[in-house]
């Protein structure tokens, strides 16, 4: 389906490093691109630079103060928890807003691509931090890339942006600045607020003329549940709203391994989801397709194969799950991180599910949260929300 793909990327990027113990380890995405490399995927797409988001283009989403403040904690090191740095979950360090901005300026530099038409497709792995506040950092976010490529487009007379985040937590961030704009649409599947930071993302936030969508998944739902809830909610949504881009954001923290959430995903599964949304860019948006990482704290096992995945999705050359890993990416991870490797691109599951089409079960739980967010919104769209 896709005509070019840009991927944005600098080493660089890879200095958005919270410290040895933090969860958001850097060297998740150093080892992405080293699998994508290996396994012919960055031959197929073209790879670019990008420079940092400057003071004003921060500012369309943060407040200049919290840039500010940033700044400071950038020089010095030092806390600053008015601005919600120095944190558990958003340690200080020097370099903080040169680390936040670059990541920044790499989805714009995507959202630039996909006005200027430079490529169908835009990717910035690196990107997804969509938690982060307009003035204050929150859950390993500082700077809201997403929100900020969003806000660029409009700026720019985008007349409608579509917003599917398929990260494990609620991508509360984008909502936020969002909530009232009937020209964006934010759609979030995400496990329950009730067992998972950051505790919004109920179906009954709706936004501006339903604008806001959540589908709040319960605890132990695994890929067949996932791919149902996606498939009953997300693309009717998008069909009727006829975005003009589509942005997504793809944090592979819904994997069974992962260690911060209680979601059962597999890496086939994510890439079931990778390969709906590419559709629905093409079906919806023109092709006009931005994609951004976003949470994943399995380091080794999960995040490098999730976004290949991805990143051989977006080029329009999926990568068959059988597909071993490379020797020679092994004897990497094993170098950098003296964990074993996995060895294909699969966990060997079939991702198969029943669509909400043929009828829903009151009793089951993924269906009590699907029928809840349709309920909710459906009919602010003018659909029906019964299947």
């Amino acid at each position: 389906m896709s005509r070019s793909v840009r991927v944005i990327w600098d080493d660089a990027l890879t200095s958005y490093d919270f410290g040895p113990t933090h969860p958001l380890a850097p060297v998740r995405v150093e080892l992405t691109m080293a699998l994508a490399r290996h396994l012919g995927v960055l031959d197929r797409v073209e790879l670019a630079g990008c420079d940092p988001a400057s003071d004003d283009e921060l500012a369309l989403v943060h407040k200049r103060d919290y840039v500010e403040a940033v700044k400071r904690v950038s020089v010095s090191g030092a806390p600053d928890l008015g601005c919600g740095l120095g944190t558990t979950d958003n340690p200080a360090f020097k370099g903080v807003h040169e680390a936040s901005a670059l990541i920044a300026g790499a989805s714009l530099a995507a959202a630039r691509t996909i006005w200027e038409g430079a490529a169908e497709h835009a990717v910035n792995i690196a990107g997804g931090l969509h938690h982060a506040m307009p003035a204050m950092a929150s859950g390993f976010c500082v700077y809201n890339d997403p929100a900020l490529a969003i806000a660029w487009l409009l700026e720019r007379g985008v007349s409608r942006i579509g917003y599917v985040d398929v990260d494990v937590h609620h991508g509360d961030g984008v909502q936020t600045v969002f909530y009232d704009d009937p020209r964006v649409l934010t759609i979030s599947l995400h496990e329950s607020p009730r067992t998972l930071f950051p505790g919004t993302g109920f179906p009954e936030e709706t936004g501006a003329e339903g604008t806001a969508v959540n589908v709040a998944l319960p605890a132990g739902c695994g890929d067949a549940g996932w791919l149902r809830a996606f498939h009953a909610v997300v693309p009717p949504l998008l069909h009727e709203f006829r975005p003009e881009v589509l942005v997504t954001q793809h944090g592979c923290d819904s994997h069974a391994l992962d260690p911060l959430a209680n979601l059962m995903l597999s890496v086939d599964g994510q890439r079931a989801a990778y390969a709906a949304l590419h559709r629905l860019a093409h079906e919806t948006a023109g092709g006009r397709w931005i994609a951004v990482g976003g949470g994943g704290y399995e380091l080794v096992q999960v995040v490098p194969r999730a976004w290949t995945h991805l990143l051989a999705e977006a080029s329009g050359h999926p990568i068959d799950p059988a597909t071993p890993t490379s020797e020679e990416w092994r004897r990497y991870v094993r170098e950098r991180t003296g964990e074993t490797p996995p060895l294909t691109m699969t966990d060997g599951r079939n991702p198969e599910f029943r669509d909400i089409s043929a009828g829903y079960d009151p009793a089951d739980p993924i269906d009590r949260a699907v029928m809840a967010t349709r309920k909710a919104v459906f009919p602010l769209h003018g659909l029906d929300p019964m299947p």
